[in-house]
């Protein structure tokens, strides 16, 4: 799948969308009306500028359902990307160190590190 570039209040609407499709407008709507504030119209330019963007396709079936052209694997991927270039100088080692330093690991999160860390040495 393609990737595009999605701004901070599209995140929000694909992450409705990726977790539970196809669905339709006012089920995006109602969903969203219960996490923010956002009015319906909000919501729905947001979904045609989805969709503009093939971020969004809709399913010809009469009902305007909406499903993902993109999988939100591969936005993590290019927003994940773009973060590590603006921010650390495109080093990821720089950026996965001020990560791991900063977060708060559990036992299993810093096994499965130094299992993928060893992989890596290989």
């Amino acid at each position: 799948m393609k990737t595009v570039k999605i701004s901070d209040a599209e995140w929000q609407v694909m992450n409705v969308v990726w977790a539970r499709s196809p669905q339709t407008g006012g089920e995006i709507i109602a969903t969203l009306g219960s996490q923010c504030a956002w009015r319906p119209r909000t919501i729905r330019t947001l979904l045609d500028r989805l969709v503009a963007k093939g971020a969004l396709q809709v399913l010809a079936d009469g009902k305007r359902r909406f499903v993902p052209g993109v999988s939100q694997e591969a936005c993590v991927r290019s927003e994940s990307r773009s973060f590590m270039d603006r921010v650390f100088g495109g080093q990821p080692a720089s950026m996965l160190l001020h990560m791991i330093q900063e977060a708060k690991l559990t036992d299993d999160e810093i096994d499965r590190l130094k299992k993928i860390l060893s992989e890596k040495q290989k």
